[in-house]
């Protein structure tokens, strides 16, 4: 779509964004992570390991990942990515050994990913 400083051009290009929303809530297999760490640690938790197996992004099927910033932020906040993004910025993190172990008695570990790494358009 070209630029358009028109209401008719911005009611349009709302329209695109509200069928792709309803694309990834009908059409699209998601993984939805509720997590209440957010805003204490300004990190989101990306599980890939549990028990000594591969599990979380690792074995996630999901074309997306929603985040449900949880806690202090009351539910009010959702992130959405798709997984192949979120794989890229994992393996970033992965490889600078971001590495927490967690869990039941850390038997689980996960890589912690800054949310502003997600959100930074700099990146892209």
């Amino acid at each position: 779509m070209k630029f358009n400083n028109d209401f008719r051009y911005d009611l349009k290009f709302g329209q695109v964004g509200e069928e792709l929303l309803g694309s990834i809530f009908t059409d699209k297999m998601i993984e939805v992570k509720r997590d209440n760490w957010i805003a204490r640690s300004g990190n989101i938790a990306i599980e890939f390991e549990s028990r000594g197996k591969p599990s979380g992004i690792n074995k996630s099927l999901a074309e997306y990942w929603v985040f449900i910033f949880s806690g202090k932020f009351e539910d009010d906040i959702l992130l959405i990515i798709k997984t192949e993004r979120l794989k890229s910025i994992f393996k970033k993190y992965y490889d600078k050994g971001r590495i927490k172990s967690m869990r039941d008695n850390n038997t689980s570990k996960a890589v912690l990913i800054p949310v502003k790494e997600i959100t930074d358009y700099k990146n892209y």
